[in-house]
């Protein structure tokens, strides 16, 4: 049964991870970055290249270590060459073409917007394709049609803002940190949709998804309309006159607000194409309320969700090592030459 090791370096986790037979968890380990990039609300990609070549090397040993095998034992060598943070990219791509000829081992190239929807693979699961693919995460928020884990069709994506860099945006006017995503969940499970936020829509009943207006609306609902004061924008207030009620319900309005936009398009999708069930994953699926409205829409139109466990929601390697088998198993191999690249199946 093939091994893969899996290399994961796309934005600020350096992650490495050993699957057996695509699906079968050996080790998985993920290093994160928060704590660098806390000060600056958001990931900064030179740091996170640099902390990427500082730690690759003790994460694929620790991997290896932890699946109590030999890194000779591997048969295939799984790298997430697209799309995400170049500097960072880089540092993976290159880890996995040198343990690759070292080795003497193949190499598949992964992208990391269809790795995470092998990620409810890794816990058993089976899709029944097509399948909507539905990503949600820092940087993507797609809908994508799938013919089988690799051959996929964008529907739709976010033109400007994804959802998670939504709720970052939106816990920093908040005052309440970064990552934002948990901090809003967590708020909102205690709050009230007391406030009507928009559910944004592009003219043309467009598929695409955009969310800086819904965040604008956030901003100037809780410090006020802005004014020129010297040239300089100024408002009237800021999160600090709110109260942890206040904050609360702020933060349950505009989590409802995203969530019912992602809904919408994942109604619409499933009503304009033959789909067999949905597949989901990236960071925000680990989103309580979207988990919830998923589970809903997949009830109402008779048909299955799969949808990852929470340690699988975020980057790892194991799902890259998942996808990876795949690949391995159907002959589509990468070469020396391997380069990575920003943009992937759904930018």
């Amino acid at each position: 049964m093939p091994l893969v090791l899996g290399i994961e370096s796309s934005c600020d986790e350096t992650a490495a991870a050993v699957v057996r037979e695509g699906r079968d968890v050996l080790s998985n380990i993920v290093a994160s970055q928060d704590d660098l990039h806390q000060e600056y609300g958001g990931v900064v990609p030179e740091i996170a290249s640099r902390a990427h070549l500082e730690r690759i090397l003790p994460i694929v040993q620790r991997a290896v270590k932890k699946a109590n095998i030999s890194i000779h034992e591997i048969d295939c060598i799984a790298v997430g060459n697209r799309p995400g943070l170049i500097g960072s990219l880089l540092v993976g791509v290159a880890a996995a073409k040198a343990l690759a000829w070292s080795l003497g081992k193949p190499l598949v190239a992964v992208d990391h917007i269809l790795a995470h929807l092998w990620a409810p693979m890794l816990s058993g699961e089976t899709s029944q394709y097509p399948a909507l693919g539905v990503v949600v995460s820092g940087g993507h928020t797609s809908l994508l049609l799938l013919e089988d884990p690799t051959t996929a069709t964008c529907l739709g994506k976010t033109i400007d803002d994804a959802a998670g860099e939504a709720f970052d945006k939106a816990a920093s006017i908040l005052d309440m940190g970064w990552p934002g995503g948990r901090l809003i969940d967590k708020a909102a499970q205690k709050g009230t949709a007391t406030h009507r936020l928009p559910r944004p829509k592009l003219k043309n009943n467009n598929a695409d998804f955009s969310f800086s207006g819904l965040k604008t609306a956030l901003l100037y609902g809780v410090r006020g309309n802005p004014k020129k004061i010297n040239g300089k924008t100024v408002f009237p207030k800021d999160a600090s006159s709110l109260s942890a009620e206040e904050k609360n319900n702020w933060s349950a309005s505009f989590q409802e607000a995203v969530v019912d936009t992602i809904i919408r398009g994942v109604k619409d999708a499933i009503k304009n194409n033959k789909i067999n069930c949905i597949v989901a994953g990236g960071g925000v699926v680990a989103n309580t309320r979207l988990r919830k409205h998923l589970l809903s829409v997949a009830e109402e139109h008779h048909i299955q969700l799969h949808i990852p466990e929470l340690s699988y929601c975020v980057d790892n390697a194991a799902m890259i090592a998942g996808l990876g088998w795949h690949l391995f198993s159907t002959n589509q191999f990468a070469n020396l030459e391997l380069t990575a690249s920003p943009r992937g199946i759904a930018s």
